[in-house]
């Protein structure tokens, strides 16, 4: 046995003096322990933050249920800290203590993933956009600004569950020391950095998450953490014993993400991501897994149960150096626990491998799943014209500016200008089009430039002197990783979003613009000045614009539904089938985009956003709308499928 392995297990054999109120967890060589015995880690990724609090439970059990006896957590910083120093404690979904308390009563540990950098698909990896305005600050390197500020993050969220930690009797075993780096760089004073900030905070186990090649375990291990790798865990397994040489970073093997498949991005010819359509998918997971248990190493599930990037949650990625692939609003993943936490095919096939190595009796009885409700058909009537009734004071600027300068996290900006001279040929959008750009011209709408195609598309507009110019850029999500192809572009250094450069029209630069903030952090005011009434108690707009609108609708549960059924039993799919593109608030909360292009063409309506009695409201933002009355239901079973843009025809997006 080499050294370290002597010395960690003679710390090991030493736990037995220690109050029974810790539950010591450490390693030899080879070995995983905990509290003397020998333990194989079968885990699952899943982020209370992507999950309603309300079902945290539910979740975990079935994570139990499946033969698990560790959940990953990822936390999101930007979720966490929201504006610098604020720390949003209201939030029920960012009490990660509760999580993990949860967690442990349902016989969990922990292995505990924060960052500060967590990828994940989600906006700017996890970021809060406000790192961005502070000058001088780079992220993920050994930068004073940015140690400063992930310093304070770290700190307030160890007040929070340092308690919970296994030497205090809690379920934390590990901690990862940032995330997957080697695939980003190689500073190791920035490592090593976060390494000793987290040793300050915990003194749980640390380790290291790299691909499994060369340069990446290179770049991203750190002496004194042990160095794990994902992704096929038996090149894996090799790249770690072949290339980690270090002997502090040795122990046992890890795969800490196995990927059960992958995220869903938007477009027209990227289907949803299901391993039970494909049968050598689901060999593939059982011959893995089978490989990783029979040679008493560990495993994490890349995810177990993926969740919903409500709201404005999800990321993107830059595809070969300039486009955007942005990830949809449902975080299914094709995972075993499916987005409305229902058990998939793949979920029976991996409990049955795991109850093989684990015998007796051990992994509980799954809980069965409960069907999901209906809703009938309902209106959605036109409510308010965005750009006539629901702009705010405008910034004036000679040159457009950022959504970040503006002070604004996420959703919209628009940028208005009335021409002071005549202008005509291809419109050029700043520096380089970073999101989905909506061309008007006195209204009428001109084309869309979007960055998730390859060729962007050509917007040719002509404008007179007195013609108003209106631009819509809507934050597709911040990028959180990027893919290097021909190009060598590092997106992840730019999360500015909106316009950033000069705005030209056939080569001229135009100027004098208004610039309106529509982060829709709340759901808009539904009254518009028309004359007409709909039984919303709100007024209908009588002649549809081209520019965006808002909707509004309601509806009723059924008599069978308002005491018979649980929460759960009241999940649903809410479809909206005549809708283009935009985002729909129910009660208040925001559920996320809709995009016609698909794969996604329902949004996940947990019951618990449901009122049991009286009218639940429903909010929709149509960016592009073609319908007076558009109609939305629920869907007790969800349907994926791909339509072709209608502002891009015949353009494939790079979601394939």
């Amino acid at each position: 046995m080499k050294l370290f392995g002597a010395l960690a297990l003679a710390g090991l054999l030493s736990y037995g003096a220690e109050a029974a109120s810790s539950r010591r967890f450490g390693y030899t060589n080879t070995t995983f322990y905990l509290e003397g015995k020998p333990f194989q880690i079968v885990g699952g990724q899943m982020d209370p933050q992507r999950v309603p609090y309300q079902y945290w439970r539910e979740r975990l059990n079935k994570a139990r249920s499946m033969g698990l006896n560790t959940i990953f957590s990822y936390v999101y910083w930007n979720l966490l800290e929201p504006e610098p120093g604020h720390w949003a404690t209201d939030e029920p979904n960012n009490n990660i203590a509760e999580y993990f308390r949860i967690a442990q009563e349902e016989g969990l540990n922990i292995v505990l993933r924060p960052g500060p950098y967590i990828c994940g698909e989600r906006e700017w990896g996890g970021f809060p956009w406000w790192l961005s305005e502070i000058p001088g600050l780079e992220v993920r390197t050994n930068n004073t600004l940015f140690l400063y500020y992930a310093g304070l993050y770290l700190d307030r969220l160890a007040e929070e569950i340092r308690p919970l930690q296994a030497t205090k009797g809690g379920p934390i075993l590990m901690i990862q020391v940032e995330n997957e780096y080697g695939s980003y760089g190689s500073n190791h004073n920035y490592t090593a950095r976060l390494r000793d900030m987290l040793r300050e905070n915990f003194d749980s186990v640390l380790y290291t998450n790299d691909g499994g090649v060369n340069w990446t375990l290179a770049g991203g291990s750190v002496p004194g953490v042990l160095a794990e790798t994902d992704g096929t865990p038996e090149s894996g397994f090799e790249a770690r014993d072949e290339y980690i040489t270090n002997p502090t970073e040795l122990g046992p093997l890890l795969d800490g993400e196995y990927y059960t498949l992958a995220p869903d991005q938007w477009g027209s010819n990227a289907t949803h991501n299901d391993p039970d359509d494909d049968p050598a998918d689901l060999n593939g997971f059982v011959n893995d897994l089978e490989f990783v248990l029979n040679g008493s190493n560990s495993i994490s599930f890349y995810m177990f149960h993926g969740g919903t990037n409500y709201g404005f949650g999800n990321g993107g990625i830059w595809r070969d150096a300039n486009y955007l692939a942005a990830f949809t609003t449902s975080y299914d993943y094709g995972a075993p626990l499916d987005e409305s936490g229902r058990t998939t095919e793949l979920y029976y096939i991996l409990r049955e491998t795991i109850e093989k190595y684990f015998p007796n009796g051990s992994i509980p009885a799954v809980v069965p799943d409960v069907p999901r409700s209906s809703i009938d058909e309902f209106a959605l009537e036109p409510v308010a014209s965005v750009f006539d009734t629901l702009l705010p004071e405008p910034v004036q600027s000679e040159h457009p500016v950022s959504m970040e300068s503006l002070g604004q996290a996420y959703g919209y900006v628009l940028y208005e200008t009335t021409a002071q001279q005549a202008y005509t040929g291809i419109l050029q959008v700043g520096d380089r089009p970073r999101d989905r750009v909506i061309v008007y011209v006195n209204g009428v709408k001109q084309g869309v430039v979007d960055a998730i195609y390859e060729t962007v598309g050509e917007v040719k507009v002509t404008l007179q002197a007195g013609d108003k110019l209106q631009l819509l850029v809507e934050n597709l999500g911040r990028v959180d990783y990027w893919s290097l192809g021909s190009g060598t572009f590092n997106a992840l250094l730019e999360p500015h979003k909106g316009i950033v450069g000069n705005v030209t029209v056939g080569g001229e630069i135009v100027t004098k613009w208004n610039v309106y903030s529509l982060p829709f952090d709340q759901v808009p005011i539904v009254n518009s000045g028309s004359s007409s009434s709909n039984n919303n108690n709100t007024t209908t707009i009588e002649t549809l614009p081209q520019t965006p609108v808002v909707y509004s609708g309601r509806f009723q549960l059924a008599d069978r539904d308002r005491s018979s059924k649980t929460d759960l039993e009241l999940d649903t799919f809410l479809a909206i089938p005549r809708g283009t593109k935009g985002v729909v608030w129910v009660n208040g909360f925001n559920l996320g985009r809709y995009w016609i292009i698909g794969p996604q063409q329902s949004l996940y309506l947990p019951g618990v956003h449901l009122r049991r009695e009286g009218w639940n409201e429903v909010v929709v933002l149509e960016l592009e709308p073609t319908e007076q009355v558009m109609e939305a239901e629920g869907q007790s079973e969800r349907v994926w499928a791909n339509h072709a843009d209608p502002d891009a025809p015949g353009l494939p997006s790079l979601g394939s």
